[in-house]
């Protein structure tokens, strides 16, 4: 039995969704590596793969993330 329940973090009324069990949840009932958020609402909480999706092609095509070649690779 173990003496010390380690918790998660957050606070009750932050939205959150959980990877695991592919759902919106209040509170951090799962651990942080299992769930995007906190957010302030249910509505931006259910939209979060959608916003990841958003935020990853704004990376990958943001210019000046790729604005010189590496050491070892050719210009092209």
């Amino acid at each position: 039995m173990a003496l010390f329940k380690k918790r998660t973090t957050g606070k009750p009324g932050e939205w959150y969704y959980c990877l695991e069990h592919k759902k919106v949840e209040e509170g951090p009932d799962c651990p942080a590596k299992n769930r995007f958020g906190p957010y302030p609402g249910r509505a931006e909480a259910a939209h979060a793969l959608e916003t990841a999706r958003e935020r990853n092609l704004e990376w990958e095509t943001d210019p000046r993330w790729h604005d010189r070649a590496g050491k070892d690779e050719d210009p092209e």
